[in-house]
């Protein structure tokens, strides 16, 4: 049974809100650390433990992701065993992933919230936060289930996250001279804790027929209400037409899209210029249908049909007030809105097997869709430097992913008597 302990504190705070740890004087872990002992040591882990996140000030993807494997870390290395990081060893990090497959109760929280929150003008750890956090998925939700602690388990993406977090930090520690060893590169059978499959991961995706009634009930709401729902349509537009990932949408800490990062070049074809994931660049091919799609949301904000190389119009304006819109929250309620009305009129023209998917459907399911259908067509390294795909690996992923249309076009072979 797993020991029950005493829910941890929030260690790191968001980027926004971090000094630059190299000109810092001291590193106070005394709220994490009751030993004046283990203090000392751990003082130092969490010196480099700042040092190393704030190296990647320019991937804020990336810094979360390390932020929260630390965090789980430190106070794990600190609490269970007492001890600073600098003195585990591999079977100590192999305890460790063991914790983290089955972590105390206490230490799983049901629902995402902020690490500090304000309290009397002052920024406060939230008392709410917990190091684990177990979910349920939308079908879930609208069946009345809840999220329950005693239901957690570690995905096989979030244990790769883990080694390769824990990895990397131990390397940064080697090169700047505070030990020479990095425990997590002695596990040598990590392979033990990944299970293998011979089947490729399922790209989640809706089907041709519930993308058709989903884009056709954004033009109805589109057409009933302009004003609120032509974004609607264009935002839909967007994901699908140029897979473009949701943060790819919205003004943050690295960038601020515009309408003038849509550019025709020398060729007279126009391309959307995106800051992506990692904070790289990319350009995203603009179909036919796309730029109508442009021109469409343009003439309704009252701007010309294509936008100048200097156009700095939000490319998703604010329904109130002015600015870009900031919240992928927000863009995620309006996706979830046209699926549940698309839902709807599946049902009601006797479609509700059909339109069973949508109820699971999420924001990302559409670049998966839009990538899906166009590899199908387009040569594969088009749609892989338009999807921002590392390798090619990535992008035949997509290849044959929608088990649905595989089996339709294969249910007809005969055994006898050749194809129907």
């Amino acid at each position: 049974m797993t020991k029950i302990l005493k829910a941890p504190s929030p260690i790191f705070d968001t980027l926004d809100s971090m000094e630059n740890p190299y000109r810092t004087l001291s590193f106070d872990v005394r709220s994490f650390v009751s030993s004046k002992e283990l203090a000392s040591e751990a003082s130092v882990d969490y010196e480099y433990a700042l040092k190393f996140l704030y190296s990647y000030n320019g991937s804020t993807a990336t810094f979360n992701a390390y932020r929260r494997e630390l965090e789980r870390f430190l106070h794990w290395s600190w609490t269970v065993c007492g001890l600073s990081v600098l003195f585990l060893k591999r079977e100590d990090i192999e305890e460790f992933v063991q914790f983290c497959q089955a972590p105390s109760m206490n230490w799983i929280g049901v629902k995402t919230v902020p690490r500090f929150v304000i309290k009397d003008g002052v920024r406060v750890a939230n008392p709410e936060w917990r190091p684990f956090v177990v979910t349920v998925t939308k079908d879930q939700k609208r069946r009345g289930l809840s999220p329950d602690p005693k239901n957690y388990e570690l995905s096989q993406s979030a244990m790769k996250s883990l080694f390769t977090a824990l990895s990397s930090f131990y390397d940064f520690m080697c090169q700047e001279g505070i030990t020479e060893i990095n425990p997590v590169s002695l596990i040598r059978q990590k392979s033990k804790y990944f299970r293998r499959s011979q089947t490729k991961s399922v790209v989640r995706r809706i089907s041709n027929l519930q993308w058709e009634f989903v884009i056709e009930t954004a033009e109805i709401m589109a057409n009933e209400s302009p004003e609120m729902h032509e974004r609607t349509l264009f935002i839909m537009s967007c994901l699908y037409s140029m897979y473009l990932r949701i943060s790819e949408l919205v003004e943050d800490d690295l960038s601020s899209p515009v309408m003038g990062d849509f550019k025709k070049n020398h060729d007279g074809n126009w391309f959307l210029h995106v800051v992506g994931k990692g904070n790289k660049h990319r350009t995203v091919t603009v179909s036919d249908e796309m730029l109508k799609a442009l021109k469409r949301y343009r003439l309704h904000l009252g701007l010309s049909p294509l936008p100048a190389p200097n156009d700095q119009t939000p490319l998703i304006p604010k329904n109130l007030g002015k600015g870009s819109m900031t919240s992928t929250r927000h863009i995620r309620s309006i996706v979830q809105s046209c699926f549940d009305n698309a839902y709807e009129r599946m049902r009601a023209s006797g479609l509700e097997d059909d339109a069973t998917d949508l109820l699971a459907a999420t924001v990302h399911w559409l670049r998966h869709t839009g990538i899906s259908e166009d590899v199908k067509h387009r040569p594969r390294e088009h749609v892989r430097d338009d999807a921002g795909h590392q390798t090619m690996h990535t992008t035949d992923r997509y290849i044959d992913s929608d088990e649905r249309e595989r089996h339709l076009s294969g249910k007809g072979k005969r055994i006898k008597g050749g194809r129907n």
